[in-house]
């Protein structure tokens, strides 16, 4: 079975937003406690953008700027490509492979309810493919085959 981006991927998964008014150390920070790549910045309970280890890179430290003094709003990415919960893993992967991201946040009806990473799309297509596999051999070679007790 495909595996749609919710309940699939996100499920029951904490949210870690910032805002466009936190600073890039305060941000930094964030990311490095919950081990994350990437946080959806909010406004106004909006997803207005996202900030990634990319944008610190290429737009802070690249760029020689002050973590303390910069604000979020002004080195993430703005507007976000998005992906609905109802969507599926594989086309989630798709499109994150033809924009070159790794963090894609996911929106319903204009909330943000979650993130997946490439990793996560990765696993969930991989079992997805596994499954496959499995089903096709049993079909194949008969019912008991790939079958696991």
């Amino acid at each position: 079975m495909k595996r749609r981006i919710v309940p699939d991927i996100v499920n029951q998964q904490e949210l870690w937003t910032i805002t466009p008014q936190t600073t890039v150390r305060d941000a930094a920070r964030v990311m490095a406690q919950r081990k994350i790549g990437a946080a959806m910045v909010l406004s106004e309970g909006r997803l207005v953008g996202i900030f990634s280890e990319r944008d610190l890179a290429n737009r802070v430290v690249a760029q020689s700027l002050d973590p303390d003094a910069t604000l979020v709003g002004a080195v993430m990415t703005g507007n976000p490509v998005t992906i609905g919960p109802g969507d599926f893993a594989g086309d989630a992967l798709e499109l994150m492979r033809t924009h070159g991201f790794r963090h894609l946040p996911v929106v319903d009806g204009g909330r943000a309810v979650g993130m997946v990473s490439v990793r996560d799309l990765y696993d969930a297509v991989k079992e997805q493919l596994e499954e496959d596999l499995q089903e096709r051999d049993a079909y194949i070679f008969g019912s008991g085959y790939g079958m696991t007790a």
